[in-house]
């Protein structure tokens, strides 16, 4: 079964967001976490740039610790197919 990511436009205020960007200096990606996603947050987590695989890895683990959904954020097209399927919720 095939990983499926919502992809949105800006961070989810109740969500670890993955935000992927291609730079002149290649493809990179921040992991995203607001305080106001958990109970347990004391303040906003944001990593520093990384290689968009393990951003993604280090997003999974987050969200599947603190039993809250992940999000994609992905302007530039980075998102690669074998990563999993990503989709827009049309309904909002």
């Amino acid at each position: 079964m095939t990983n499926r990511f919502e992809q949105v436009d800006e961070v989810v205020a109740d969500a670890v967001t993955l935000v992927l960007s291609q730079r002149a200096d290649g493809q990179w990606a921040t992991v995203v976490c607001p305080k106001s996603a958990h109970e347990s947050l004391t303040a906003d987590r944001i990593t520093e740039p990384m290689a968009p695989k393990d951003a993604l890895s280090g997003a999974v683990k987050l969200a599947n610790q603190l039993k809250i959904a992940i999000v994609v954020q992905d302007p530039d097209g980075v998102w690669k197919k074998e990563w999993g399927e990503l989709y827009r919720d049309e309904s909002e």
